[in-house]
């Protein structure tokens, strides 16, 4: 066996990292400034003066919609709310214990078995998809919520925004409009943000020209790992094992010794404080003024000050992550229902990746940098026996 010296094909970078995979037009970050905008819209603008709705109206058809136009969209995903009975006898046979990210990415891909694709460039079938994806996920993560409980799944109230209607559907109970208010913030925060691992998931499912609700799938299954969607609930485990405000600074040492993560810190485009990070924080102080503090809270601000200290010189800063299960956990959300929270906004950015790709498609096939052997003999399986 001899090892060949391979000529390399370009420049290898471990996870593509700095590497362009696609032309969009959809979201810009810079994160040396900690800016993100939605399509040339500023996130602090969006999150100050518009809706979640509006928010996915504007990334999937590229402009904002005429308030005759959002109330359309709005009353087309009221409509589309609601998911089969056999749906709901899927969830039925979930396991209780499994995981809501797991549970929802399989609800997701049997979506397409009941709305088959018909013609990828087709406006309605891209609006109905759009439409009915943003409408059902909520109400598939609330039903599994309720029937791992053993409590038949709540049905959708036509009459709560988007946000207030899946707070209602966690528990039957109609959520203070001033924490709908803060959750819809919650989702424009989380609806994009250029092509992060999930996006491309995506980004490579879609440009097979599978159906959009096994490109989600796809993406879904991306976004529940640890090191990406999965780290807020990492964040909130963090924040309770710690237990105190005087226990930070043992915790923080001794994980820097070991040369651990901080969960909730640092970012693979962010050098600053991220921007989303900075207006959660801002929402956890309204609604602890609101509804009460919150003594993790405490442990975390002591956190980020300490980690600050210590990571702000090698460009490691909070992230999206970091309060947004502070966040969550005081809208009554369970911490293993906090990612699909994370999908449930992203479901927009996905979508709007999803009808880009398909206008100029292109099946996604990089190539690598092999370093294994070559011109190895075939060895019978009667001579193998001497090597073991």
């Amino acid at each position: 066996m001899v090892q060949i010296d391979m000529p390399v094909v370009g420049e290898y970078k471990p996870g593509l990292e700095g590497i362009p995979a696609t032309q969009s037009n959809i979201s810009f970050i810079d994160g040396q400034q900690g800016i993100l905008e939605y399509r040339g819209i500023n996130i602090h603008e969006l999150c100050a003066q518009g809706s979640f709705l509006e928010t996915c109206y504007l990334l999937i058809f590229g402009y904002l919609p005429t308030a005759h136009r959002l109330e359309e969209f709005n009353q087309d995903i009221i409509f589309r709310r609601r998911i089969k009975y056999r749906i709901r006898d899927m969830i039925k046979c979930f396991p209780d214990r499994g995981h809501p990210m797991d549970a929802l990415q399989t609800c997701v891909a049997g979506l397409g078995m009941f709305y088959p694709l018909s013609n990828y460039h087709d406006a309605d079938y891209i609006y109905d998809a759009s439409t009915r994806l943003i409408g059902k996920v909520p109400t598939m993560v609330a039903a599994f919520n309720m029937m791992r409980q053993g409590n038949d799944p709540v049905m959708p109230r036509d009459d709560l925004t988007y946000a207030g209607n899946f707070l209602y559907m966690l528990n039957e109970r109609a959520p203070d409009p001033f924490a709908a208010k803060v959750f819809d913030t919650c989702l424009i925060l989380h609806a994009e943000h250029t092509v992060n691992a999930s996006t491309f998931c995506a980004l490579v499912t879609a440009s097979t020209l599978n159906d959009p609700y096994v490109v989600l799938a796809s993406a879904i299954g991306t976004l529940g790992g640890p090191l990406h969607g999965g780290a807020n609930e990492r964040v909130m485990q963090m924040l309770e094992e710690i237990g105190s405000v005087e226990n930070v600074k043992p915790y923080l040492e001794e994980r820097l010794e070991r040369k651990e993560r901080i969960m909730g810190f640092g970012h693979r485009v962010y050098k600053v404080k991220d921007p989303r990070a900075v207006i959660l924080q801002g929402l956890a102080e309204q609604l602890f003024d609101r509804f009460g503090h919150d003594r993790y809270y405490d442990i975390a601000l002591e956190l980020e000050r300490q980690a600050t200290d210590k990571l702000a010189e090698r460009g490691i800063y909070a992230n999206v992550d970091f309060y947004s299960g502070l966040v969550y956990k005081k809208l009554g959300v369970p911490i293993d229902l906090f990612t699909t929270i994370f999908a449930i906004a992203r479901v927009a950015g996905w979508l709007a990746h999803w009808k880009e790709q398909l206008a100029d498609n292109r099946l996604f096939r990089p190539t690598q940098v092999y370093t294994g052997l070559r011109h190895v003999k075939y060895l019978p399986i009667s001579e193998r026996e001497s090597l073991s």
